[in-house]
């Protein structure tokens, strides 16, 4: 079986981290199969919404050290370019994804593992997971987005508390901080997960890639930026076919039946 699975079924796209026995550490190999596939949901009108989520009993566990390829290369400039021109495209492939993703994370999360759950635009926690950016233990900085990302979450002084200590949190403190959208019971996790998926996944597309776009936009605008953008982006989605639909399946109480267009 691959280290990565990537699969699309009912308007879901899933990402699956499948190395249980490394606590789905990740290599480089699978970096490259893991950005390619976020770069193919965004342009694939069959997915509509991505989740990403471990096998086994671990989310991840941050790149796999015992990698010869993970080995920091020898000069500051290499080092330098390995997380940008690498492990960085995750994040740009995620920033370029107007399609929503959920992290599932079914348990443990630790460094660039954390990262890469708080990219993602919701997380659904089980309830034995648990979270830690753990940079700071090795000697290291947070590596791939923890001090953008953790602070917009959860404020700079609680980011910087966890960032500064390494801390484990258990997913009712995640749920607490606003980190985790849910915290679920174990047996409960893989549901609760399809369950979001499927709702948003039965949405209309158009609309929702439009909320979500408009969501960070505004998050970097002034508020008469943020609604002129809105005005425009109204304007457009109410002329889509989409937007006629769900409006006449509102009406018939039934359904909505999307194409995307």
């Amino acid at each position: 079986m691959a280290d990565l699975e990537y699969t699309v079924a009912d308007g879901i796209g899933t990402i699956l981290l499948n190395r249980p026995h490394r606590k789905n550490a990740f290599t480089l190999d699978m970096i490259d199969v893991w950005a390619q596939a976020l770069r193919d949901a965004r342009t694939d009108p069959d997915v509509r919404v991505v989740v990403l989520t471990g096998a086994g009993d671990a989310f991840c566990s941050g790149v796999d050290l015992d990698r010869r390829d993970a080995a920091a290369p020898p000069t500051p400039l290499q080092r330098k370019e390995h997380l940008t021109e690498r492990i960085h495209r995750i994040a740009y492939a995620m920033e370029d994804l107007d399609k929503p993703v959920i992290a599932g994370i079914n348990g443990v999360a630790v460094g660039a593992g954390m990262d890469m759950a708080l990219m993602c635009d919701m997380r659904i926690m089980a309830r034995s997971a648990r979270l830690s950016e753990g940079y700071v233990r090795v000697g290291l900085v947070p590596g791939d987005g923890g001090c953008y990302y953790l602070p917009r979450l959860v404020g700079p002084a609680k980011a910087l508390e966890l960032l500064l200590t390494g801390d484990f949190i258990d997913a009712e403190e995640a749920g607490r901080l606003g980190i985790a959208n849910h915290v679920v019971d174990d047996a409960d996790f893989a549901g609760a997960v399809t369950t979001l998926a499927r709702k948003i996944a039965d949405g209309p597309p158009v609309a929702i890639r439009t909320i979500k776009r408009a969501v960070y936009q505004s998050a970097r605008s002034d508020l008469r930026t943020a609604l002129d953008l809105i005005s425009s982006h109204m304007a457009v989605v109410t002329s889509t076919d989409d937007s006629a639909e769900a409006l006449a399946a509102f009406r018939e109480k039934r359904p909505g039946r999307f194409v995307g267009h």
